[in-house]
């Protein structure tokens, strides 16, 4: 029996057992402070698995966080400020270490050789070897005539001021 494909952003249960030991808790609410509202009142915080769903989700199709399906999801603004929270704590730092440690242990890592490729500036020679901008038309003036063959020209020559 061949195994169900699960989509790009869905995390599968062994995954999950990997990232779930690295999830910060959630900081407790503070005993000293007294509450109007009824106790458990509130929404409860969503689950940590779907919060990690849901941005594996947004970093797998590059779309914004208020583009999250919100029925399966929830509110992306709730799982923004959890990304954040966790950002905060170093989760991502830490996840990104244990799979760097675990592929290390796969396959191994030639630490000795590593570079890294980027690019912070303009390429100076770009404009010589890719040519004009296509979007720069240039100037009214120096387009084709509209589609009768006549050029623009103003109902009215002269304006009488008198």
């Amino acid at each position: 029996m061949a195994k169900a494909r699960l989509e790009s952003w869905v995390v599968s249960d062994a995954f999950w057992q990997r990232v779930e030991p690295l999830i910060p808790q959630r900081p407790s609410r503070p005993v000293r402070r007294k509450f109007v509202r009824q106790p458990g009142g509130g929404r409860k915080p969503k689950e940590a698995r779907v919060v990690f769903e849901a941005i594996v989700y947004v970093l797998r199709t590059g779309c914004q966080w208020k583009a999250l399906p919100n029925e399966r999801f929830g509110s992306a603004s709730a799982i923004h400020q959890r990304f954040l929270e966790w950002e905060k704590v170093g989760f991502f730092v830490a996840l990104w270490q244990a799979g760097l440690a675990e592929y290390d242990e796969m396959e191994g890592i030639a630490w000795r050789w590593q570079s890294i490729d980027g690019a912070l500036l303009k390429a100076p020679l770009a404009q010589e070897s890719v040519g004009p901008n296509p979007t720069d038309r240039g100037t009214k003036w120096k387009q084709a005539n509209a589609a009768g063959g006549r050029p623009w020209r103003p109902a009215v020559d002269h304006r009488d001021r008198s």
